[in-house]
C-alpha cells in the first residue's frame, strides 16, 4: 500500500481499519478532522505504526505521558537532522540547533538564549505594550477585516524584527521567509521545492550582510550579534547551510507559533462565548487564559524524533532508524491527563499543564516571550473593545506541522 491508498480525511475514522490510519495527512488539519482521528488513536492504539504514507513508515505517539517520555529521552529518540515528519531533501537540509543533539545543541542554544532571557522581559514588555497599542488603535471599528494580517502577523513581525534588530522597513520579509520555510513537502504541502530553496537563499544573502555588519560593530543582544560575537558560533557564517538552518529556526520559532496563538485566542473565545463573558467580567483571568490558548490551539502539531537503537516502548518494538512522531496536538487533548480537554476553559486549575512548548532539552526557548505577547494583547484589547466578533469561518493553513490560520474575518465593537 502506498500513501495514495490511505483513507482520506473525510472518512469516518471510527469505521476504518486501525492499521490503515495515517494522521500525517495535511488535509486533516486544514479541515479540523484531526482531533477525532487522534481521539481514536489514543483510545485504541496510542503507540501506532503507519506502514505507508507520503513520508514513508512512522510511529505516532499520541498520549500525553508517552509524548513526554519520548521528548525527554534524547539519547534514544534523537532530533538529529529532521524534526518534522518528512525528511529534508538530499542536498538541502540546513542544520539547526533544534535538530541537533547535545553537546552541539547546547552550545548553540546557549549563545542565542540571552535575547529572550527573563531579565529582558521588563524591557520587552514596555516595547510590546507600546506596539500593541499602536496596532489596535489603527484597526477599523465596525468594519470586517482579516485579524490574521492586521494584528497577528503585524505584531509578531514587529517582535521578530526587534529580536533580530532587523531593518524596520523590510520587516515583512520575516513572515514571508517564515511561510516559505514551513511550506514544504516535508509537512504534506505540494510545493516547488527548488523555488523554496531559491527564496531561502535570498534570506541567507540578506542575513549574511547583517552578520558582517554586526560582527564589525560592538556586541548587542539581538540574535545575529550574539551569534557573530560568541566564540562558539562566530564562525557559523562560514557554513552557509548551518547559518541558514538557525535563521529558519529563529524566524519560525517566534513567528508562526505566537501568530497563530493570537488568532486562536479570538477563535476560541468566539466558540466558547461563556468564557468570553467570564473574561470581560474578570480581566485578572488573562494570565491563566494565555496558557489555555496555547494548549487549545497547539500551534505546532508535532515534532519528530528518530530512534537511535532498537527499543521496546509501551509494548511496541521500535527499531533503530524508525521515525517517531510526537503529536503534541493529541497530547493536549488527552482526557486522561487534562479534564474536558476539548473545552476552552480560561480559569483551569493547572493551565500550564500542556505540551505546546515541548519537554526536555528542546523545550521552547522563547516560551515566556510568547506568553508575554499574548497577555499584553488581551489586556489592551479589553481596554479598547467590548467584543472581537468572528463574522466568518476561519481559514486554516494546509500543514501537518503548523496549526495556523491565513484568514479570520472579524468586526470590532466598542
Amino acid at each position: 500500500m502506498d500513501g495514495n491508498s490511505q483513507p482520506k480525511p473525510g472518512a469516518d475514522v471510527w469505521t476504518l481499519p486501525l492499521e490503515t490510519l495515517d494522521p500525517s495527512q495535511a488535509e486533516l488539519f486544514q479541515s479540523g478532522a484531526q482531533h477525532e482521528w487522534f481521539r481514536r488513536l489514543r483510545q485504541e492504539s496510542p503507540v501506532h505504526y503507519t506502514p505507508a504514507s507520503m513520508f514513508g513508515p512512522y510511529w505516532s505517539i499520541t498520549r500525553f505521558d508517552d509524548i513526554m517520555a519520548v521528548d525527554s529521552n534524547h539519547e534514544v529518540f534523537s532530533s538529529n537532522r529532521d524534526i518534522v515528519i518528512g525528511d529534508n531533501p538530499e542536498g538541502f537540509a540546513p542544520p539547526m540547533f533544534i535538530a541537533m543533539d547535545p553537546p552541539r545543541h547546547d552550545v548553540q542554544r546557549k549563545v542565542v538564549s540571552p535575547a529572550v532571557a527573563p531579565n529582558h522581559l521588563a524591557d520587552l514588555e514596555r516595547l510590546i505594550r507600546e506596539r500593541v497599542g499602536v496596532i489596535l488603535d489603527k484597526l477599523p471599528v465596525g468594519e470586517t477585516f482579516n485579524w490574521v494580517d492586521l494584528v497577528s502577523i503585524e505584531l509578531t513581525t514587529q517582535m521578530r524584527a526587534t529580536l533580530f534588530d532587523f531593518p524596520w522597513e523590510d520587516r515583512r520579509l520575516l513572515p514571508y521567509w517564515s511561510d516559505v520555510t514551513t511550506t514544504s513537502e516535508t509537512v504534506g504541502i505540494a510545493v516547488d521545492m527548488a523555488e523554496r530553496e531559491r527564496v531561502l537563499g535570498e534570506c541567507l544573502t540578506y542575513f549574511t550582510r547583517l552578520w558582517h555588519e554586526r560582527a564589525a560593530a560592538p556586541p548587542k543582544f539581538d540574535f545575529i550579534s550574539l551569534l557573530a560575537h560568541a566564540p562558539e558560533t562566530r564562525g557559523m557564517v562560514d557554513d552557509p547551510m548551518e547559518f541558514l538552518g538557525n535563521l529558519m529556526l529563529l524566524i519560525v520559532g517566534g513567528n508562526d507559533t505566537t501568530r497563530n496563538s493570537i488568532t486562536g485566542g479570538v477563535v476560541a473565545l468566539n466558540q466558547f462565548p461563556a468564557e468570553y463573558e467570564k473574561l470581560k467580567a474578570d480581566p485578572s483571568l488573562i494570565p491563566s487564559m494565555v496558557p489555555e490558548i496555547i494548549r487549545w490551539q497547539t500551534p505546532l502539531a508535532h515534532m519528530r524524533r528518530t530512534a537511535t537503537r532498537d527499543v521496546e516502548f509501551q509494548g511496541k518494538s521500535i527499531r533503530k532508524g524508525d521515525r517517531v512522531v510526537m503529536w503534541y496536538v493529541s497530547g493536549n487533548r488527552d482526557d486522561s491527563v487534562i479534564d474536558e480537554p476539548d473545552r476552552f476553559i480560561i480559569d483551569r486549575q493547572r493551565p500550564r499543564h500542556h505540551m505546546s512548548f515541548g519537554f526536555g532539552i528542546h523545550r521552547c526557548m522563547g516560551n515566556r516571550v510568547a506568553e508575554l505577547q499574548l497577555r499584553i494583547v488581551w489586556e489592551e484589547i479589553l481596554r479598547r473593545f467590548s467584543h472581537v466578533e468572528v463574522v466568518g469561518p476561519p481559514v486554516c493553513v494546509l500543514s501537518n506541522f503548523v496549526q495556523g490560520y491565513s484568514d479570520l474575518p472579524v468586526q470590532l465593537h466598542v
